[in-house]
């Protein structure tokens, strides 16, 4: 039987280098190629909008989703990138291009498996999350796989999987400076920004903090955009480490150092859809501590009523979930339940939350209180994991010598010197007080529409702006004073904002 001849090779459409345009279109994390809808490359592939397309440059690949343009921003024979597009692609004059289908993602049969309630194995797991951190998947098949694996659809056995697929999936670190400490904030309280106060306490008792932290997800400021006011934050891997080696602790963007990458892709769709279910934050959260090196890692899990957990019940089940799951990577995990009632600190938003940071590390008369009693609490917890302390007694009073002497602020300084300079953060041009309509005393404060007061002023992209809180519950109040201040960079957030608060009168509430 004779073999049959080899098919032949197709030439497909090319473009030279020079013929790549830079668009200058911002499109986030997603990559996005643009060309015309009569080139010869969109007859001769067959491609149509939201197609996923290849883009070919000798050894370099990559995948991006395609817009087409109608219209004369682009000639025939030209293809525009997006930002990320170009800067993942990074073009260089003469080069050819080639387009063509992307390879199909075989890995999307698992997300529809699950989308019918079947489990998916570690295998499974790391097929899935391996073609998330590559970018094949768009935004909508994202959408999907988040959305199959919240409201309690993931095991015990699948959270497990999920975390070591995301930890296989980048870069791990290992430190030779045990214990390695570390903590986390499960969320959903504004203003709780007491990682950066916590870092400089215990790495200034000897302990190894490594901190990543991630940007805002469905907040109006993450730590690490609120770290980004004071220093920078977006270090690579050789520049934390010598941060660490230096100080003994840093506070980095994780996104920066490809640990979990994939959670990093997960995160900016779960900020879009405003969801973080209870398996998948576990995953995002002790993937990236064990993939930053962790050994001992502290988890505080406010709890209120509009907090992101609600009550007791809800913070026990995610408490045993988390133990549970890091146990099995063979990490020390305790967690803190702590009052979820009401924002901590003044400042919500990038650098108003930085402001109150200083203020407590300066030991400013003026400092929020709240956020200072916090601070010391999660340092001290830290110190008895760290074993630097037995007993809450006399880790309370160590971590607050620490603080009192300037140790700690002089420890913070050198950590943002060795991060690449401290800087102070700056003031929003526009503010607006809304003042109590009535005397009274304030009864509850909606944690959750006083976030979106801030983001929808702006934060955390425009980093100053946000809002402060100038009362707490059970403060008396008189008829036009001000129960909070919004800030904005410019006017039309501002509006924007203050056409929100008009419609919700009762985000902070005043009783009789």
């Amino acid at each position: 039987m004779s073999k049959s001849n080899p098919a032949p090779e197709v030439p497909r459409p090319a473009l030279e280098g020079r013929r790549l345009r830079r668009l200058g279109i911002d499109t986030g994390d997603e990559r996005v190629a643009y060309l015309r809808s009569d080139s010869p490359i969109c007859r001769g592939e067959g491609f149509n909008a939201r197609s996923r397309v290849e883009l070919r440059m000798g050894e370099r690949r990559l995948t991006a989703m395609l817009d087409v343009v109608h219209g004369e921003l682009l000639a025939a024979d030209e293809a525009g990138l997006s930002e990320s597009a170009w800067a993942a692609l990074q073009p260089e004059p003469d080069q050819r291009v080639t387009f063509a289908h992307a390879p199909s993602v075989d890995s999307l049969a698992l997300v529809r498996r699950k989308i019918y309630g079947h489990a998916l194995d570690a295998a499974q797991f790391a097929a899935v999350v391996d073609d998330i951190a590559a970018r094949r998947y768009s935004g909508e098949e994202l959408a999907a796989f988040i959305a199959a694996c919240s409201d309690g659809r993931l095991s015990d056995e699948e959270v497990a999987a999920l975390t070591g697929a995301m930890v296989d999936g980048g870069q791990r670190l290992h430190w030779d400076r045990p214990p390695v400490v570390d903590k986390h904030c499960i969320g959903g309280l504004p203003g709780n920004r007491t990682t950066p106060i916590v870092v400089a306490i215990v790495t200034a008792l000897g302990l190894v903090m490594p901190k990543t932290s991630s940007r805002a997800i469905t907040s109006p400021a993450g730590t690490a955009d609120t770290m980004e006011m004071l220093a920078p934050v977006a270090l690579d891997l050789a520049q934390m480490r010598r941060a660490v080696e230096r100080t003994g602790g840093c506070i980095v963007w994780g996104g920066s150092i490809n640990l979990s990458p994939a959670d990093d892709v997960l995160i900016r769709i779960e900020r879009a859809l405003d969801i973080d279910s209870e398996g998948q934050l576990v995953a995002s959260v002790l993937s990236k501590k064990i993939a930053a090196g962790s050994t001992h890692v502290l988890i505080d899990i406010p709890v209120g009523p509009s907090a992101k957990v609600r009550d007791a019940r809800q913070a026990a089940s995610l408490s045993r979930l988390m133990q549970r799951t890091a146990a099995g990577f063979g990490m020390q995990l305790q967690t803190l339940v702590t009052d979820g009632s009401q924002p901590v600190g003044r400042g919500i938003g990038p650098a108003l939350e930085a402001h109150d940071v200083l203020a407590v590390l300066r030991r400013q008369a003026d400092a929020p209180a709240d956020l200072r009693a916090r601070a010391l609490a999660l340092a001290a917890a830290l110190l008895r994991l760290g074993g630097l302390a037995e007993g809450e007694d006399a880790a309370q009073a160590l971590a607050r010598r620490t603080l009192e002497s300037g140790k700690a602020w002089t420890q913070f300084q050198a950590i943002c010197e060795a991060q690449g300079g401290l800087r102070e953060p700056g003031q929003a041009a526009h503010r607006y007080p809304i003042a109590a309509a009535a005397s009274g005393r304030v009864a509850c404060i909606d944690n959750r529409q006083l976030s979106r007061v801030a983001k929808l002023a702006g934060a955390p992209l425009a980093p100053l702006a946000g809002l402060t809180l100038e009362a707490r519950l059970g403060d008396a109040v008189a008829a036009g004073q001000p129960l909070f201040t919004v800030h904005a960079q410019s006017r039309g957030e501002l509006a924007y904002a203050l056409e929100y608060v008009s419609r919700h009168p009762r985000i902070v509430e005043v009783a009789p």
